[in-house]
């Protein structure tokens, strides 16, 4: 009895806290919808075709700023991934540079990536990157899906617990590229070299201009070529490259549901079985 009443309390607590605290206060941040996504859901899956034209979107438009580290040549042929052969990711690697080394005079060199490569930055350092966007440091890709998301607020994220909402960083991103407006509402101070966004987290200012356009990545396979569809297939990827275990996350997850309601059902008939002519 004493833990339960322990745990009533905890509960309490968090609850007050949730809906007190500064962080989750409704309507606190930019207001991000949701959007459809394949993969969402228990039983959502990655949409093999949307994963290779985020990627073709990434390559072309995003690779000169961000980076890609925590991701290597060969995912990109692996099962759950955007389902490139391994020629094709062979031709892919060999389009980089990496530095390797030393060699035997104690010297590093270049040469062309390898499967086993992963991603190079397009800069050297941060100072470099800094240098090359105005002072902003461009970030990594390889996480950003998880690591980027608007809070919901007070009670929605109760909600989201049980509804396994967990697309919030590609909703942000997709909301984040297709959020650009040339008309700053009076009041809204947006210095030189930054652009408006009221979807960024940080503020309405941003240091990234828009970054695509419609008719800027041809898509061979007859899908529209517009900045909402190239937002929504790089957000795709992205969430794809920060998760990329996510179809065998919930595949597992699913039979360990289906394994607990057995193994309960079990012992709810061998609890029956034995006690069923004791007296109580």
């Amino acid at each position: 009895m004493s833990i339960m009443i322990k745990t009533v309390r905890a509960l309490a607590a968090a609850v007050v806290l949730a809906a007190t605290a500064p962080a989750f206060a409704a309507g606190s941040g930019p207001h991000i919808e949701r959007q459809q996504w394949s993969f969402a859901g228990p039983f959502g899956t990655f949409d093999r075709a949307q994963l290779q034209r985020g990627f073709k979107v990434y390559k072309e438009v995003c690779a000169s700023c961000h980076g890609l580290r925590q991701v290597a040549f060969r995912n990109l042929a692996q099962e759950g991934g955007p389902s490139f052969t391994e020629e094709q990711a062979k031709v892919i690697a060999a389009e980089y540079t990496v530095v390797d080394g030393p060699n035997d005079d104690g010297d590093m060199y270049e040469r062309p990536a390898i499967l086993a490569d992963k991603f190079p930055s397009p800069f050297p350092n941060e100072q470099a990157a800094r240098a090359s966007n105005g002072g902003a440091y461009p970030p990594d890709f390889s996480l950003l899906a998880k690591a980027r998301a608007a809070h919901r607020g007070f009670p929605w994220f109760v909600f989201d617990a049980f509804t396994q909402y967990n697309e919030q960083g590609a909703d942000y991103i997709y909301a984040l590229l297709t959020g650009y407006d040339e008309n700053v509402p009076e009041g809204v101070v947006i210095n030189a070299g930054q652009y408006y966004n009221p979807k960024f987290l940080a503020g309405n200012a941003i240091g990234m201009a828009p970054p695509i356009s419609d008719e800027q990545v041809e898509y061979t396979d007859g899908t529209p070529m517009t900045v909402d569809q190239y937002s929504r297939d790089v957000a795709a990827f992205m969430m794809w490259a920060a998760e990329p275990k996510l179809e065998e996350r919930k595949a597992m997850g699913f039979r360990v549901i289906v394994f607990l309601l057995v193994f309960a059902s079990l012992l709810y008939f061998t609890k029956k079985k034995i006690w069923r002519n004791i007296a109580h």
